[in-house]
């Protein structure tokens, strides 16, 4: 695992990418992002969305990206590389890979654009879900030792837990399909639209709900940015209604401290082998 140095947070510390041509960008992906020796698919999420950003000048934000997630990356150097396929005048188009040796990590496509170009127009029907007063949740430091042992990842941000969504961390899970809690990166970085590509897929599976723990490896996920947050803590909301053959779907979302829905998420995860 890196050590984190001074200056940087070291959610940008361990997302920056340095670039070594048109098309091709250099990370080390750090270990303590990690669920079960896997990394997380909201940091590699996040990391690619940094190489996007810099690809397209003017248009930094990852609006629409899909990717699958091939096989399990490991703490170590990657390779990733933007193919551009349009650049408009206000989106454009890339397809993404992000590579360790020869092997195929993630692959997928996004849509870039600039979320501050429109950042007054936001307009909704959707209406915020309940979560009680942060003093009023469950910290994710409360979880048990071999929890936080086995999951690094959950060291690099704060979250408090709705109280009614936490019965499976004593074995009594309540069945609900949802899972929510207060967001926020480690050493109160604030939120921005690189960080929302990790919130979408940051909080436990939701299969935790059901007392079905371990590692829920992600097949596909969709994440969509819907504007710019404003500083302090994020909402996150994940809930599922289905499960069949050994996959579960897991709908994100994400509002922030204005009562905005600024990014929402839906991935296809395998349920986790316990």
């Amino acid at each position: 695992m890196s050590t984190h140095p001074a200056g940087p947070s070291r959610f940008d510390h361990d997302t920056a990418v340095t670039r070594l041509d048109a098309t091709t960008w250099r990370a080390e992906l750090d270990g303590g992002w990690s669920v079960l020796g896997g990394l997380n698919g909201g940091y590699l999420l996040a990391t690619l969305g940094r190489a996007l950003g810099e690809a397209f000048p003017g248009k930094p934000h990852a609006l629409a990206t899909s990717v699958h997630y091939v096989s399990a990356a490991t703490e170590g150097p990657a390779t990733l590389e933007v193919v551009p396929l349009r650049d408009g005048g206000r989106v454009a188009s890339a397809q993404v890979l992000l590579r360790q040796g020869d092997d195929v990590r993630v692959a997928g496509t996004a849509s870039l654009g600039d979320l501050a170009r429109d950042a007054d127009d936001v307009r909704t029907t959707a209406t915020p879900f309940d979560l009680p007063p942060r003093e009023r949740c469950v910290a994710n430091t409360a979880a048990p030792a071999e929890l936080r042992e086995v999951a690094p990842l959950m060291q690099r941000f704060a979250m408090l837990f709705h109280p009614e969504h936490v019965g499976w961390a004593v074995g009594e899970p309540n069945h609900s399909g949802e899972l929510s809690a207060w967001f926020r990166l480690e050493g109160e970085r604030e939120p921005d639209p690189l960080a929302l590509l990790l919130a979408v897929d940051a909080l436990p599976p939701v299969t935790f709900t059901f007392g079905t723990l371990g590692w829920a490896p992600t097949l596909e996920l969709t994440a969509h940015l819907r504007a710019i947050p404003v500083p302090g803590w994020l909402r996150i909301r994940h809930a599922t209604r289905n499960i069949a053959g050994g996959l579960f779907e897991e709908d994100c979302e994400v509002w922030d401290e204005a009562g905005r829905l600024v990014a929402q998420g839906r991935q296809l995860a395998r349920l986790p082998r316990g």
